[in-house]
């Protein structure tokens, strides 16, 4: 990996300075002066004609004769150390400024040399020695303000990375195997919630043309045995002539966004116009068929380049790295934008100023818990290259202050692309470390526990007309029976029918499942306690009003309310009921043509008489709740029907082996209905 050095933003106008034409030298050797000023101008007199990138070398190699005519020719020594660093020599490069400096001590007053000398020892993972270069600066009266600045990263990254490496964190990376990797470079790995299908780049060689390479987007998924299958190429929709890169899935994995570049042209690539150096697309999976893709509409795009989008589970919020306008190193920051109701990404706002530092943040990763952000920085105190960094949300909204994941995990070169599996524990990212097979390859390891995100389970399954049997795109709606809040939004395949949402866990949460012409469906699922499966599979039918009905056998279907809650053996209404009296009362409102009666039920033990009145009780609770949220009385009845329409009957209960709680058929009898009325 190429090494970072961390001054990069002040290190070329500095050492310039140092460099500059004197009026007067250490040395009075004429042909020492003239090789030294004839070296200043190699690197640019010498470019690769090609690639325009400096000749160093050759500047290093007039240098060499300099301070061999005149060894007390300290300038000449110093520039040497700085085309070593530029030429990426950093061991070479710490020597000239040494030796720069034992011929003069004095020859910056700023102490800028020290500073470099820091930087490159912590570079090359001398963080003693990186330490000591810090303090001797920091101590000078005259040194400059906005370098101490760096120089205090510097010393607090060397700081933590001794202590890190005293104390490794456990890592042993996997790799994926042939099946994802290969001789080229596999890079940005992106996953489905359910860890089935994994989409990333692999750069290209491009076949009878010289020095050409081209990203593309392959996929893998798994097979019955728990393995990648051979990855292949995304459709050539997606995957076209030009570079495609840095990919993010939604959970169901029919949501893509992505990273195209225009060349030197400002082409992008067949049917796509982009806004600025690098723009964001989507494309839509429907079916089989990828569709798209589009330029990413709203007003996350600019003039500047975005990139290395993270989608969250439910497509609705987008995380991505920005370049800083006009800043000539490249540097960028994390921003957010917001799905709005229209299907326009709204304007993008940038993470706080303690995620974003005046240096580098990209590679963004939002996990699907919705509130664990991984990102990688080469601003926050870490290894000396760029390092990963968790965050996480709380439920005001507020990031935590980033977290370094520790060593090895992070070394003093750069780590980014990190990505983490739905249940917390397992992160994919992409290294060339030494047993691959070639280049950079993905590999998985196991997170440490106090990096990992919330686990997060997925329920699927099947949306159709209870009737037909045909597939719907039913909507889901997500929301936090706590606090009401919404926590996702999400749809099922228009085609198929088939949806796939994540469940964070710790939450209870009711969910809603709408289509229009149909009757809602509710679902709750309790994620608050420690039993909870790794995914759930549930089909749900959706039922057309009567007067939409070819026949009326559908007069008896029954419609759960399955959170609505009451207290035990009372008919007041917890409030936690709310959420889904609220979006029934608004399905009542919009849908004036339907009448209802309410139902309440209970188990079969205690006394009837008094199951019927509490059922009865329940029932004109919820129907006294949605006549104050504007449903006409006239369109609702209530009824109580006791322990009479048992799901699961005495018998049945009876049945069930006294190894296995009761309580959960119990619970099936007591329930809230509603059921369509002509």
């Amino acid at each position: 990996m190429k090494v970072y050095i961390l001054l990069i933003i002040l290190l070329g106008s500095l050492l310039n300075a140092c460099a500059q034409v004197q009026m007067s030298y250490s040395t009075k050797s004429k042909k020492a002066i003239k090789l030294f000023e004839k070296a200043r101008n190699a690197p640019s007199q010498f470019a690769d004609e090609n690639t325009g990138q400096p000749n160093y070398a050759e500047g290093i190699k007039l240098l060499k004769q300099a301070v061999v005519k005149a060894p007390e020719f300290w300038e000449a020594q110093l520039l040497m150390g700085e085309f070593y660093e530029y030429n990426n020599d950093y061991a070479a490069a710490i020597n000239q400024y040494e030796i720069a400096l034992d011929l003069n001590p004095m020859h910056s007053s700023s102490g800028a040399t020290f500073c470099y000398l820091a930087n490159l020892h912590l570079a090359l993972g001398h963080y003693t020695e990186a330490i000591k270069f810090c303090d001797i600066f920091l101590k000078n009266p005259n040194a400059s303000k906005k370098l101490s600045q760096q120089v205090y990263l510097m010393k607090r990254s060397a700081e933590f990375a001794a202590h890190a490496i005293a104390n490794p964190k456990e890592f042993d990376p996997i790799n994926l195997g042939p099946e994802i990797n290969t001789s080229r470079p596999e890079y940005y790995p992106a996953l489905t919630v359910d860890g089935e299908t994994l989409l990333f780049t692999r750069l290209l060689e491009i076949k009878n043309v010289d020095f050409k390479e081209q990203e593309d987007f392959f996929v893998s998924h798994k097979n019955t045995s728990g393995n990648w299958s051979k990855s292949i190429p995304m459709p050539r929709n997606i995957n076209t002539s030009n570079n495609e890169g840095a990919p993010t899935l939604s959970a169901d994995g029919r949501s893509l966004v992505f990273v195209a570049c225009s060349d030197q042209t400002g082409y992008y690539g067949p049917n796509r116009k982009g806004r600025g150096s690098c723009d964001l697309f989507y494309a839509k999976k429907i079916g089989r068929k990828w569709y798209g893709p589009i330029n990413l509409p709203g007003y996350v795009n600019s003039n500047n380049w975005e990139s290395q989008p993270s989608l969250s589970a439910d497509g609705k919020t987008l995380y991505f790295v920005r370049g800083r306008k006009g800043d000539r190193t490249n540097n960028s920051d994390i921003y957010v934008s917001e799905l709005q109701e229209d299907g326009l990404w709204g304007t993008a706002k940038p993470l706080p100023e303690y995620i974003n530092t005046p240096n580098t943040e990209e590679s963004v990763h939002i996990h699907p818990d919705g509130r664990t952000l991984y990102f990688a920085s080469k601003g926050h105190p870490g290894m000396g290259g760029s390092d990963l960094y968790v965050t996480r949300k709380d439920v005001n909204g507020k990031w935590s202050t980033p977290e370094n994941l520790g060593y090895p995990i992070n070394t003093k070169y750069d780590e980014n692309s990190l990505m983490v599996s739905a249940e917390g524990e397992i992160a994919y990212f992409a290294s060339d470390r030494e047993g691959g097979y070639g280049d950079l390859d993905i590999y998985s390891f196991v997170l440490p526990p106090e990096s990992r995100a919330i686990r997060t389970v997925y329920f699927d399954g099947f949306v159709y007309d209870k009737k037909s049997k045909e597939p719907l795109p039913g909507r889901f709606e997500l929301f936090d029976v706590s606090n009401g809040a919404e926590i996702i939004v999400s749809e099922a395949d228009e085609a198929t029918g088939t949806f796939m949402v994540p469940l964070p866990l710790d939450r209870n949460y009711v969910i809603s499942v709408s289509h229009e012409g149909y009757h809602p469906y509710s679902l709750n699922f309790d994620l608050s306690n420690e039993k909870v499966l790794d995914s759930y599979h549930i089909d749900i039918p959706l039922s057309k009003p009567i007067l939409e009905a070819e026949h009326t056998e559908e007069l008896s279907d029954e419609h759960i309310f399955k959170n609505v809650f009451f207290d035990l053996n009372k008919s007041t209404l917890r409030k936690e009921s709310r959420i889904e009296l609220n979006l029934f009362a608004e399905y009542l409102k919009k849908n004036s043509q339907i009448k209802i009666e309410l139902g309440g039920h209970t188990d079969s033990r205690g006394n009837e008489e008094s199951n019927v009145s509490l059922s009865k009780a329940r029932a004109e609770a919820v129907f006294e709740y949605l006549v104050a949220k504007g449903v006409s009385s006239e369109r609702i009845t209530f009824m109580g029907y006791g322990s009479s329409m048992p799901i699961v009957t005495d018998d049945q209960i009876k049945k069930i082996p006294e190894s296995i709680d009761k309580e959960a058929a119990h619970q099936q009898n007591r329930r809230t209905v509603w059921r369509e009325t002509l």
